[in-house]
């Protein structure tokens, strides 16, 4: 059996244990105010988890670098080691900040692909833009006007430029973006964090988003391209080096052309399963619900060889 039926057969479902350990270990610090209590409690659970599936795992996109441990390191073994061969993408808690403020979105995410075939991309930067499944391959460009991308998706949908909702970070960086996606007439719905829900909302219609655009973590990029390799939907990325040691560390670690744009399926090229729980409501999950005797999580589980996508509810007795 090849690695990639493997991956299927036995984590598609599996995988959303670790999501779910991670979800109630952040809940557990909802509204706190200690957005690294929150993130390392995640961590924790993360790797407890983790180190019950039977795979031979590489963490390529973690909480940092390997001097950084006790976080989920890049380059990172977890797993019991016997298994398929499997990159890992996560987040413990993307989100750390709607966590401690106890604001919507916050969620636990996980990427798994046959080995080799996740993008290795350090921890910088990302310029990103997304849209839904079904528009032709080019209906966006990463270097076009906000405007002019809004234009081109409304072209390509059938409706006027004020017809379209553009979904962007809000950060003092992205004035610019958003004045000229205003000006088109679109709208904005402005995010404070978790731009990985920003993205996929783009490919589910009940959102009313049709396009992502902005700049955010890289790491975030590649669960986001794993997550529209599963459910269909364009996005394309290109790594921000803002000093000489960013440019070193992605050297580092193999990368060569240092400007190259991404696509989906070449940010996560290979099979993939993606899994998030929900920590706090927001547009994508249900956070935990506590109830006297349970707690109880949403978690969502894609699967890019046969399309399929999982919500998956789950009751935690409290005493375990």
């Amino acid at each position: 059996m090849s690695d990639a039926a493997l991956l299927n057969r036995t984590l598609a479902i599996e995988v959303a244990r670790v999501t779910e350990a991670a979800a109630l270990a952040a809940y557990k610090l909802a509204g706190r105010g200690d957005e690294k209590a929150a993130d390392q409690a995640a961590v924790d659970a993360m790797r407890k988890a983790f180190d019950k599936l039977e795979i031979d795992g590489m963490v390529v996109i973690g909480e940092g670098e390997r001097d950084e441990a006790p976080m989920l390191f890049i380059g990172e073994k977890v797993g019991t080691g016997r298994g398929p061969k499997v990159d890992i993408a996560l987040d413990p808690l993307e989100g750390t900040t709607l966590t401690a403020k106890s604001m919507p979105g916050a969620m636990a995410v996980v990427a798994l692909a046959v080995g080799g075939t996740l993008l290795h991309a350090p921890d910088v930067y990302m310029d990103k833009i997304a849209v839904g499944g079904g528009y032709p391959i080019g209906v966006v460009d990463l270097d076009a006007e906000p405007g002019d991308n809004i234009a081109s998706l409304a072209k390509a949908k059938g409706v006027r430029p004020d017809q379209i909702t553009a979904c962007v970070l809000d950060r003092p960086r992205h004035e610019k973006i958003i004045a000229s996606i205003r000006k088109t007439g679109a709208a904005v719905r402005l995010i404070t964090d978790g731009d990985v829900a920003g993205v996929i909302d783009t490919a589910e219609a009940h959102t009313g988003v049709d396009i992502y655009i902005g700049q955010g973590g890289a790491p975030e990029g590649v669960l986001a391209a794993a997550a529209l390799r599963c459910i269909g939907g364009q996005i394309l990325g290109r790594l921000v080096f803002k000093t000489d040691d960013e440019r070193m560390r992605a050297e580092k670690i193999g990368l060569k052309d240092l400007n190259r744009i991404y696509r989906a399926d070449e940010m996560a090229s290979g099979d993939v399963i993606f899994a998030s729980t929900g920590v706090t409501t927001g547009s994508m999950l249900t956070g935990v619900v506590d109830t006297a005797h349970h707690l109880t999580t949403e978690t969502i589980v894609m699967r890019s060889a046969t399309g399929t996508v999982r919500w998956i509810k789950t009751r935690h007795p409290k005493h375990l």
